[in-house]
C-alpha cells in the first residue's frame, strides 16, 4: 500500500515504562519512511513521552506532535519548545480523528 500523502494519527496514552512507547516510536518511523503525513498526540501519561529524544526527532522528519495542555499542567510539565510541539487540547484530538486515512490510538 502507498502511503505517500495518506494522514495517520496516532495517540499515545501511556508512560514511559509502556511498551506503548516502542510501539508508538516504530510505527511512527515506518510511516514517515513511507512518506505518510505523521501526527502524533500526546495525551494523559503519553505527555511524559515527549522527554524522549526518539519522540523529538520524528518532529525533524516532518511529523507534527500535538501534546495535551492539560496533562502536562497535571504532570507539571513546563510549556515548551513551541517550534516543534503544538500544545492542544480535545478539540484538537478529535479534528485528528476526523481528519486523517487511520487513526491508532495506543492506551
Amino acid at each position: 500500500m502507498d502511503l505517500a500523502k495518506k494522514k495517520l494519527g496516532l495517540l499515545l496514552s501511556t508512560g514511559l515504562e509502556h511498551p506503548n512507547l516502542e510501539t508508538a516510536v516504530g510505527l511512527s518511523e515506518a510511516a514517515l519512511a513511507r512518506g505518510a503525513d505523521l501526527y502524533l498526540y500526546l495525551i494523559d501519561d503519553g505527555v511524559r513521552a515527549l522527554g524522549d529524544p526518539r519522540v523529538r526527532a520524528l518532529a525533524g522528519r516532518g511529523a507534527r506532535l500535538f501534546v495535551c495542555a492539560y496533562g502536562c499542567q497535571k504532570r507539571r510539565i513546563p510549556l515548551e519548545d513551541a517550534d516543534t510541539v503544538t500544545y492542544c487540547g480535545l478539540v484538537v484530538l478529535t479534528d485528528l480523528i476526523n481528519g486523517t486515512d487511520r487513526f491508532i490510538a495506543l492506551n
